[in-house]
């Protein structure tokens, strides 16, 4: 599928409805997504705004690219991933490996901010735990002035931190955009709230999406960070007991209010967490009815979880209609929502 190669305007994104029940495909528009939900429903948004995740570093044993991949049990720790020489117009699985790093190495980044690696992972010598000489707030400035947003090597030019925000980006979390929302705006929260449908909120780490290693491409997603309020666990239970529906904007939506669910050993419960749950085919989903997400190629982890959604052959139909009709995928692509129940 082609992918979208710039941020379009949000009136401009498709909408491909499909319904597991009816076993139907209709090619709609972002703007008739109020039109599909109905009074009592719950749609849960996440508004984790997009860090600068992307740094120029060096290594004991060369320059590197380093992007951070999720925040740590501190404001001083983070786990990251390192690419080898490249840029963003090289797509990360034709980049080179990057100089190995032990524990105890020093990483510097532009602007004098530095780095310790706690611990290289066993699952790839990528994949590392830092410890930043500085945490709080007098770390963040240094990450906005080294950083820059994570690239892509399908879009036509570079992307600018701007880019990568939803209309409704909070804590600075995420480290590439929880892009599903991205279509969303004032009018349609207003028409959502004129069907009578409550809109709620909550905060996940979304992370990498592709790291050019197969081996960590195949473990994502990695374990992130979530944190739901007290008025959403509020909003989504009340649904709940007048089956309503509960719509997620987003797989890192379904993996923080499924993942919350479980550990909470089936009350959905206010606080933070971290889940490392993946969701698929066999997943029995137990809180979220629906999905509005992108268009993803069959066989990542985003397509992964759209099969907890909708039957294998009626996903793969969806895959080609969308293709035949020209939507676009990617991180500013078209989207698909589809309602499970």
């Amino acid at each position: 599928m082609r992918p979208a190669a710039w941020p379009r305007e949000r009136a401009a994104a498709r909408l491909l409805h499909i319904d597991p029940r009816a076993r139907t495909l209709v090619d709609r528009n972002v703007a008739d997504l109020p039109a599909l939900l109905t009074s009592g429903d719950v749609i849960v948004f996440n508004d984790a705004a997009t860090l600068p995740a992307s740094f120029s570093v060096s290594t004991p044993r060369g320059p590197a690219e380093l992007r951070l991949a999720g925040p740590g049990a501190s404001s001083a720790e983070w786990s990251a991933v390192l690419f080898g020489a490249g840029d963003w117009r090289r797509r990360t699985e034709d980049r080179a490996a990057p100089a190995s790093v032990a524990t105890g190495d020093e990483i510097a980044f532009e602007g004098g901010l530095r780095a310790h690696v706690e611990r290289v992972s066993s699952l790839s010598p990528r994949l590392v735990e830092l410890r930043f000489d500085r945490a709080g707030a007098a770390l963040w400035p240094m990450l906005y002035r080294a950083g820059r947003p994570i690239q892509y090597s399908h879009l036509v030019g570079p992307l600018s931190l701007w880019h990568v925000q939803t209309p409704f980006g909070a804590r600075p979390w995420a480290v590439e955009m929880p892009s599903a929302g991205a279509g969303l705006g004032p009018a349609s929260f207003a028409g959502l709230r004129a069907r009578g449908v409550a809109v709620t909120s909550i905060t996940h780490a979304a992370g990498l999406s592709a790291t050019g290693d197969a081996v960590l491409d195949a473990a994502l997603p990695l374990p992130e960070r979530y944190a739901i309020g007290a008025p959403a666990v509020a909003l989504i239970e009340h649904a709940r007991a007048r089956r309503g529906r509960i719509v997620a904007v987003g797989t890192s939506v379904v993996r923080a209010l499924e993942g919350a669910l479980k550990q909470g050993g089936g009350m959905l419960r206010a606080g933070l967490g971290v889940t490392d749950l993946r969701v698929g085919p066999n997943t029995r989903r137990r809180i979220v009815d629906g999905l509005l997400t992108g268009i993803h190629e069959p066989g990542g982890s985003h397509y992964e979880l759209q099969r907890a959604f909708a039957p294998d052959a009626l996903l793969a139909e969806a895959h080609a209609r969308a293709d035949a009709l020209g939507y676009l995928g990617h991180e500013f692509g078209d989207r698909a929502l589809v309602l499970a129940a």
